[in-house]
């Protein structure tokens, strides 16, 4: 028989405080009957001294200190789980928002999960094809890996990640393959955006969907990428798929920690957020990888916006200090009108060596993406050089390099939001562009690599 209670002291934002409670634990969910009959949920967030601090999900507005009970659940938020959830559109709590039926659950798990083990984590190597020349080209995606996306506000990162969501895939494998898609703190218009493109290219027929809106409390913001990752965390180990879980926007569930730290008067850090920002976002970043053992796997591209397009801030920072590289969106190309507008030479995987190759892409992938990134620094360098002292000022050399700059971006950046290359026609394209530099000056890359495959077809080549 569960105990209740009516004994709320004090309520503050989206905080309430029960007392005289005893045998109740941290993360314990929690039952909360308003006056009116209506019901919320909320879970346990500090526990001293006969006082539980109560995070209320939909809010605390309308709630009567003296009328409300309160009943603790001895059990943590849970979600529940089956493969019936692929093609399905979910709010953040985990509730159906399509219209569709509850979720017949093979398994209620606890949603707050935990990092994997670093001892039973298998090493990222199977390369994932996003479609994307920068990514697959120069930044490659690897299976278990953490890559997210630095964007600035106004700039198309959900486009992008639509983009992702749609065509990715684990080459050379019959595995099934799975998208988990987790939206926090975004627009109706936004909300439609995914789910119309979802359903209009066919994506939501392995996508998994849970949507938090703008107007929706901040607690369920905070609720949300926990949700996603444990219908990630199933679908991947105890179902053998590969999932690859992206989430936006980051900077958003961070706006809504510092929004529960400030209402239970915390001290402050960094720019007014909590302390623990760096741990709690690695608690999120640090459930996604390979497990030995399992054939399944979870690849994570968290999305987040910088404010001021300043790379320094908290969130970026902590969050290029946990991932593993990063790919940046810049203001500059998308002005240009560059779709996706991402910025080659600061971007970043730090794992894409080990997802490229002879046996993975192609054998001349690893000279290729030293080469096209060695020529593309120098021809921006020479496009500076040219600005300031005059195209006179430039050898003929410089000339190339800057002439390939510009059909990079034309060309290889600029792909556009629907379209689709797979990672031979992006190799092929590296290369077509490369003839214009003179072939003394292609140092990174070996001469058998250049006598095959330069002025040549390389379709199907290993």
């Amino acid at each position: 028989m569960l105990k209740e209670y009516q004994s709320i002291s004090e309520v503050v934002g989206p905080l309430m405080v029960v007392d005289g409670v005893e045998g109740i634990k941290y993360e314990e969910l929690v039952d909360i009957e308003m006056q009116n009959g209506e019901r919320r949920r909320g879970r346990v967030l500090e526990i001293d001294r006969g006082k539980a601090m109560v995070q209320i999900f939909e809010g605390s507005s309308g709630i009567n200190l003296e009328g409300t009970k309160v009943r603790f659940l001895g059990k943590p938020l849970e979600l529940a789980v089956s493969e019936s959830m692929i093609g399905r559109v979910f709010d953040g709590l985990g509730n159906p928002k399509d219209n569709g039926p509850r979720i017949i659950a093979e398994e209620r798990l606890d949603v707050n999960g935990a990092p994997i083990n670093p001892y039973s984590r298998d090493y990222p190597s199977e390369f994932i094809q996003t479609g994307v020349s920068t990514i697959d080209g120069l930044n490659t995606l690897v299976r278990g890996q953490k890559l997210p996306i630095f964007s600035g506000s106004g700039l198309p990162h959900n486009n992008l990640a639509a983009q992702i969501a749609r065509q990715a895939k684990v080459l050379g494998t019959d595995d099934k393959f799975a998208v988990v898609f987790a939206a926090m703190g975004i627009t109706f218009e936004e909300s439609q955006f995914f789910i119309d493109d979802f359903t209009k290219s066919g994506a939501i027929d392995r996508a998994v969907m849970f949507i938090n809106l703008a107007d929706d409390p901040a607690i369920e913001r905070i609720a949300t990428p926990k949700m996603a990752l444990t219908a990630a965390e199933y679908l991947a180990f105890e179902k053998d798929m590969h999932v690859l879980i992206i989430m936006t926007d980051m900077t958003n569930y961070a706006e809504a920690l510092r929004e529960i730290s400030a209402a239970r008067k915390e001290v402050p850090g960094r720019r007014g957020y909590p302390g623990y920002l760096y741990t709690d976002l690695a608690s999120i970043y640090e459930r996604a990888g390979r497990i030995k053992g399992r054939k399944g796997s979870i690849t994570q591209i968290p999305i987040l916006t910088m404010p001021e397009d300043d790379i320094t801030h908290p969130i970026p920072d902590l969050t290029g200090y946990i991932t593993e590289g990063q790919i940046i969106l810049s203001r500059e190309l998308y002005q240009k009108g560059l779709e996706p507008p991402v910025n080659v030479v600061p971007s970043l995987s730090r794992l894409k060596d080990k997802g490229i190759g002879a046996d993975k892409t192609r054998k001349d992938h690893a000279d290729t993406m030293n080469q096209i990134y060695a020529a593309y620094t120098a021809g921006r360098e020479a496009r500076e050089l040219a600005t300031i002292l005059g195209e006179s000022a430039l050898n003929e050399a410089d000339k190339a390099f800057a002439k390939f700059a510009e059909a990079f971006d034309e060309k290889y950046v600029n792909q556009s939001f629907y379209k689709e290359r797979s990672i031979i026609e992006t190799l092929d394209l590296g290369w077509e562009l490369l003839r214009v530099i003179p072939r003394t000056e292609l140092k990174r890359i070996r001469e058998e690599y250049i006598d095959e495959f330069m002025g040549k077809s390389a379709e199907g080549k290993r």
